[in-house]
């Protein structure tokens, strides 16, 4: 019996959907000699939070400069500009989840380079609209498949879905 291509189209892409979700997610703090300390943990979804009205991420804070370290294993998807981030990294890792580094002084990788946990991809800054803040590096996890469980009433809940708190996965590490 052939099989027809469609079918093996949808073979390889559950194939690779599956593939994603197996590697193990290990991460460590993306920011060389950073502990726990270095974050505010009630800063996650937190309101009022500027023209993005929630925080979605946290904020690692150190000297500018300091290396900024791959959370995870994972292929470089990103690596540019954007308004509010600045000079920006995103890695797409394991179970399919992109980390969003931001407000860097400057990259060290580049676009579709593969990373290790601990693999440096740039340098603690105030880029973007953190300009004149104390550096800090923003980080975030956002999941490239939905979860629609944790949608909510809070502001913009519905993007829950996409979001994740990176402060409770690094203390679940």
């Amino acid at each position: 019996m052939r099989i027809k291509k469609r079918t093996w189209g949808l073979i390889i892409l559950c194939t690779i959907i599956a593939t994603g979700y197996l590697l193990p997610e290990q991460l460590i703090i993306p920011v060389a000699g950073a502990t726990p300390s270095d974050w505010n943990h009630k800063t996650f979804w937190y309101e009022p939070w500027g023209s993005s009205r929630v925080h979605k991420g946290i904020d690692i804070f150190a000297k500018r400069d300091t290396p900024v370290l791959s959370a995870s294993m994972g292929i470089v998807v990103f690596n540019g500009q954007r308004t509010k981030g600045g000079n920006v990294v995103a890695v797409l890792g394991p179970r399919w989840r992109i980390h969003y580094y931001s407000h860097l002084a400057r990259s060290t990788t580049r676009l579709l380079t593969p990373v290790l946990p601990g693999s440096t991809i740039g340098e603690v800054g105030d880029s973007g609209n953190a300009k004149g803040k104390p550096t800090h590096l923003h980080y975030g996890i956002i999941t490239a498949i939905p979860y629609p469980w944790r949608w909510d009433s809070s502001t913009l809940g519905w993007k829950k879905m996409f979001f994740l708190d990176p402060g409770e996965r690094l203390l679940n590490r």
